[in-house]
């Protein structure tokens, strides 16, 4: 049997979603799903969570062949159990994995109670995607004292006349000739290549309040039209009579049109592709003195995680699974250490030589025997740890390239070396690294929203370098205490795109069981 699934009971660490118990009665509510939730919220604009189909069979159970004349769950027999994560399944190169059935309470050694055996696979219609270059010329100019700085939106139509994002260009600066990087669309977003497509060209402003420049309506096929015969399209000005649309001299061109296979993430991990995890954690002194209970580093009792701890313990309790040897480098910074200086990047443990520990167990002990021996110091400071990540991402790649690294940094305050992290983002994008920061305390973040280029603009350096790509993701704590958001969540939002998004600009396919796929042609 098989069924299609985003989420199951113990796969939180793979997808992020989370399943809440339903209430007693006779006719239990549906189940809350995280991931179904944060879909619907995000208009589906993120390709958050893989489908799988899980296919299930058992061997060797035990004959309890008594016959039964309801359904119910409660009048049936049980035979045994057995659990495990999602990650654990979709990890393996044969995507398969057995285990041996216990009982509900402890485990029975001396008898067999037989083997489930699990096997995922994706559910996709095509591997099949488009990647598109587009530019524009003699685009209307929507600012006073400069260009337009334009970008284009592409949106899927839906029934009742609405429409879901589906991808965005960057913001090219003071153009309106603009040449946009190549944008990849699979079909399973566009579903069939004569569907339409809703076209949007914005004038970016750093408020969000984009002003729209022109649309049109294109399908898949229509864009491919218009690079095979090298011409442009003119845009229309938004109105409400669809008769009535005033054609804008403003024209869209394809530059590139290229159908090609493309691997998933699960395609990666499954074929020994790993994620490592590192941490830093903020010891500035706006945290507050450790012992005080109102510190952000205070620890009150055994099992009571504050914010920091709790952040490692989401996010590393992900990680961990997709590392092998789940050795992880953890730094803290802003920190006075034993010697006496103050330090933005040092060992977690206090170990002067290796700044790895032991699994996400490791970090937890680090962090704990570190409030007793680092005096809280300041100011907050990013660069030295974003750069000693990308160092060890640097080395990594020089040797192998089925490594990725993930960097969670922690911290209370408004980084003070802001430019100074802007350009080590913007060299570490060509490297492969994702940069997750979580604001923990009640200050003021806003300023932090500029390292993550979720609004269209990607970060600019100080010698005028653009990033490769998108390597940050920030969410404030307060929001995940609120309930709006998970930790795990905001690590999923982006972390797999952006993953792929470097193996693909690197052209790194799959390695061990996956056979290459054919090479891509360009269409004439």
């Amino acid at each position: 049997m098989g069924s299609c699934v985003s989420d199951l009971n113990g796969g939180r660490q793979a997808v992020g979603g989370v399943r809440h118990s339903a209430s007693p009665g006779p006719t239990p509510p549906p189940v809350h799903n995280d991931a179904v939730d944060f879909f619907y919220r995000s208009q589906g604009f993120q390709l958050l969570f893989t489908p799988l189909e899980l296919s299930l069979s058992a061997n060797d159970l035990r004959d309890r062949d008594i016959a039964s004349k309801t359904l119910n769950l409660k009048d049936q027999d049980f035979l045994g159990m057995a659990s495990c994560t999602l990650s654990e399944i979709v990890t393996k190169q044969s995507r398969r994995l057995t285990l041996r059935l216990q009982k509900k309470i402890g485990h029975d050694g001396r008898r067999n109670l037989g083997t489930l055996t699990i096997h995922a696979e994706e559910t996709f219609n095509s591997r099949t995607s488009v990647e598109i270059s587009f530019r524009c010329s003699r685009l209307d100019n929507k600012d006073v004292f400069s260009k337009s700085d334009p970008f284009l939106r592409i949106s899927k139509l839906v029934e009742g006349g609405g429409s879901v994002p589906i991808c965005k260009t960057e913001a090219i600066n003071n153009d309106l000739n603009p040449i946009w990087k190549p944008v990849c669309l699979g079909f399973q977003q566009f579903g069939s290549k004569d569907n339409p497509l809703l076209i949007e060209c914005f004038d970016f402003n750093s408020s969000g309040d984009h002003v729209l420049i022109g649309k049109m309506q294109k399908s898949v096929a229509d864009l491919e039209k218009l690079y095979k015969e090298r011409t442009g399209e003119n845009f229309v000005a938004p109105s409400n009579h669809r008769t009535h649309e005033k054609v804008l001299k403003g024209q869209l061109y394809v530059d590139r049109y290229l159908e090609k296979e493309q691997f998933s993430f699960i395609d990666y991990i499954s074929s020994g592709f790993e994620l490592n995890f590192m941490v830093a954690v903020d010891f500035t002194a706006s945290n507050g003195d450790p012992r005080r209970p109102d510190s952000l580093h205070c620890i009150s009792s055994p099992g009571q995680f504050n914010a920091y701890q709790k952040a490692i313990m989401e996010v590393g309790e992900v990680i961990q699974f997709y590392d092998s040897n789940r050795r992880f480098p953890a730094w803290g910074f802003g920190g006075r250490t034993d010697d006496g200086t103050i330090s933005h990047c040092f060992n977690l443990d206090g170990n002067s030589g290796a700044s790895e520990v032991e699994g996400v167990e490791g970090i937890m002990a680090a962090y704990a025997r570190s409030l007793h021996n680092v005096t809280l110091a300041g100011p907050t400071l990013f660069g030295p740890v974003i750069n000693m990540a990308a160092q060890i991402a640097a080395r990594s790649l020089s040797r192998n390239s089925s490594k990725y690294y993930v960097l969670l940094i922690i911290t209370d305050g408004v980084v003070t070396d802001l430019q100074e992290t802007i350009d080590a983002l913007v060299k570490a994008s060509d490297l492969p690294l994702s940069v997750l920061i979580v604001g923990v305390g009640a200050a003021d973040f806003t300023s932090m929203e500029v390292l993550d280029a979720d609004n269209g603009r990607r970060l600019e350096s100080s010698s005028g370098r653009i990033a490769t790509r998108d390597i940050v993701q920030f969410v404030p704590m307060r929001e995940v205490q609120s309930g709006e958001i998970s930790v795990v969540q905001a690590l999923l939002e982006e972390l797999p795109q952006q993953f792929l998004t470097f193996m693909r600009s690197r052209d790194i396919q799959p390695i061990n069981h996956l056979a290459p796929l054919p090479r891509a042609s360009t269409s004439q």
